[in-house]
């Protein structure tokens, strides 16, 4: 769903070497594997990929983008995309 991604953030599947990455994922993550996986890229940017798919399109966001992000999960700002485990579907 890439539209959903603000133009400033790369789609790095060929600038960033997603192999030599140290991803790493939530311990909240669910068992069946669906799980978004994080790591550090050089710059202070972080990659993102789904972690299903770990050979698939990575994102990368700057730091400010992410800090943007994890301020707004912790404030709640995202929760209604996870009720009823229907990811904010009507």
């Amino acid at each position: 769903m890439r539209d959903f991604v603000e133009p400033s953030v790369e789609l790095a599947s060929s600038s960033v070497d997603s192999a030599s990455l140290r991803w790493r994922k939530s311990g909240h993550s669910n068992p069946n594997g669906s799980c978004v996986e994080l790591a550090p890229v050089v710059g202070g940017r972080v990659a993102m990929r789904n972690s299903r798919f770990p050979e698939g399109d990575v994102l990368v966001h700057t730091a400010g983008e992410f800090a943007a992000f994890l301020l707004g999960a912790k404030h709640g700002e995202f929760d209604d995309l996870a009720e009823g485990g229907r990811a904010g579907l009507p």
